[in-house]
């Protein structure tokens, strides 16, 4: 816990910063709302891989200053967290770039922007954004949808978020079309998949709102699985643990990246590029690369 009392806040911001996040792991992205003190006080146990600070669409404009306060306040007295921390600003134009301005000062891993359609924007948001902090993207609109793969202007632009209720609205089309083997919604997925890897962006899969229906969730979880995604969207605690669960590699697939790894580095010393395994099979250079794909992510 960052506080021990929760009745008795410091009025002044803290001191402390963060060191950034020194894992690869990027299976669960929790979103949190920032005006739940309670939530905000235990970022630094969760067992998300990526945690979220939502200033956007599920913040009052009323209550956004206040939301923003608390962001500061709690990281500002954070000593460490295992969860690669992200904070989703508005707009640029609707509050975005004042809350960038600020937030600099403080100790997270990246900034995620909403709302996202043109180059030009994410230039002008670079600009904003402290040099050792990332940039992240909630893909929303049907711009941003055609669009991403020449979106990566800079190395710091390195992770899309598929916001899909949005993008359906901005194209037109019902949210209740949201199911499982509906061909226009892996057509969104795959497109969104292989555009996001062309560009050398990291894309994580929608948030699936009936957050009690955990058969469901790790239905969409596997399902996307299988399609290449390696990250989900999540609204709490028993979404990231299913997710954790679903794109966790398991013992047979890191001893199987292992082995091979270290088998082909051995003939390859030999000037052998292809060879027969005893264990795996055929094993050449594009069947390392992908072991290394595979130990990358540990």
């Amino acid at each position: 816990m960052i506080f021990n009392n929760l009745t008795l806040l410091p009025k002044n911001f803290g001191k402390y910063q963060k060191k950034p996040c020194d894992h690869q792991r990027t299976r669960s992205n929790m979103m949190l709302n920032p005006l739940n003190i309670k939530h905000l006080n235990s970022m630094d146990e969760s067992p998300a891989d990526m945690i979220t600070l939502n200033l956007e669409d599920a913040i009052a404009p009323s209550r956004k200053k206040e939301a923003l306060h608390n962001i500061a306040l709690f990281l500002s007295h954070m000593k460490h967290s295992s969860s690669f921390i992200i904070v989703r600003v508005n707009p640029l134009d609707k509050g975005g770039k004042e809350e960038i301005k600020f937030l600099n000062a403080f100790s997270f891993d990246a900034i995620r922007v909403a709302k996202i359609k043109t180059v030009s924007q994410i230039s002008e948001t670079l600009s904003l954004l402290s040099k050792d902090k990332e940039l992240h993207i909630s893909l929303e609109t049907k711009e941003a949808f055609e669009n991403l793969s020449t979106l990566r202007i800079d190395p710091r632009l390195t992770t899309a978020n598929l916001g899909i209720l949005d993008l359906l609205t901005s194209l037109g089309l019902p949210q209740s079309i949201v199911k499982l083997d509906n061909p226009i919604i892996d057509y969104i997925l795959s497109k969104f998949l292989v555009d996001a890897k062309t560009a050398g962006i990291h894309p994580i899969g929608f948030m699936f709102q009936e957050y009690n229906d955990t058969e469901t969730f790790k239905a969409w979880c596997e399902h996307e699985k299988c399609m290449g995604f390696i990250s989900k969207a999540c609204m709490g605690p028993k979404q990231v643990s299913i997710a954790n669960e679903v794109f966790n590699i398991n013992t047979y697939e890191i001893k199987r990246a292992q082995h091979i790894k270290a088998s082909f580095e051995s003939n390859i010393a030999k000037g052998i590029n292809g060879f027969m395994d005893d264990t795996y099979g055929f094993i050449d250079e594009p069947i390392y690369r992908d072991s290394l794909l595979t130990l990358n992510t540990l």
